[in-house]
């Protein structure tokens, strides 16, 4: 196979059949990269400043890394190997996907450049693989191959965009220099006189009688989370249980 032949580094080996033996691995290079976007965000893991972390010449990590794209594959893949998927699928289709969907929020938290990572093509990756093999095979005994991509889509859209949300919060405020209650408190005259202006009822209801606002974020993200769970159960056959 010829590198135009190749699309993703998992297609290629690890270990070339010629030359000197590799003295570094994926996963070392992965496991510094993480480390660096962890402390300094996606743009400061450089191969430069990776090579720098492990003792490497900048240029020599080419041999295992051909490309950028190729080295965010690998920090993608690394952190999906966090999520705890033991015992999946269990028997229990709700329980396992709201473990699932807190473990995937965790690891978003922990690792906040993964939501600048923008990847539209699948990915073959070890961990990416093993967790898609055990999360749709929780409902792989109830429905299609094709209702069970549509209903994981589903799933996996709410968790993403939900702490993707988080995350950018998080970061316009750190921006601002105030905490959500202070950048409320703020906004509070504002949001008072539109009230008030009887122009906008919805707001009027969503200030005087919602409580998901009043919730933390990881409540909030429980309360949606459990309303996508009733989205699914609807499309499960009865006998599969709530």
């Amino acid at each position: 196979m010829t590198d135009a032949e190749y699309v993703n580094i998992w297609m290629r080996p690890e270990r070339p059949a010629r030359g000197p033996k590799p003295v570094y691995s994926r996963a070392q290079i992965a496991e510094a990269a993480v480390r660096i976007a962890d402390a300094e965000g996606l743009e400061a893991a450089t191969m430069r400043r990776i090579a720098t972390d492990i003792g490497a010449g900048a240029m020599s990590l080419y041999r295992y890394v051909p490309s950028r794209d190729d080295l965010v594959e690998l920090m993608a893949d690394r952190v999906m190997g966090e999520i705890d998927i033991a015992g999946m699928p269990s028997g229990d289709w709700r329980a396992d996907l709201t473990r699932y969907a807190e473990e995937l929020r965790a690891m978003w938290l922990r690792h906040p450049w993964i939501a600048t990572v923008q990847r539209s093509l699948p990915s073959f990756g070890p961990n990416q693989l093993l967790v898609v093999e055990r999360l749709m095979g929780v409902l792989d005994a109830f429905v299609s191959i094709d209702e069970n991509l549509g209903l994981i889509a589903i799933l996996s859209g709410y968790i993403e965009g939900t702490v993707r949300e988080d995350i950018n919060s998080a970061r316009e405020l750190h921006r601002s220099g105030l905490s959500e209650s202070q950048w409320m408190a703020r906004s509070h005259p504002y949001i008072d006189r539109l009230v008030k202006s009887g122009e906008y009822p919805i707001l009027m209801k969503i200030v005087t009688e919602a409580r998901q606002p009043h919730l933390s974020r990881a409540d909030q993200f429980r309360y949606g989370l459990q309303r996508v769970l009733d989205c699914i159960a609807a499309a499960l056959p009865s006998t599969t249980g709530p």
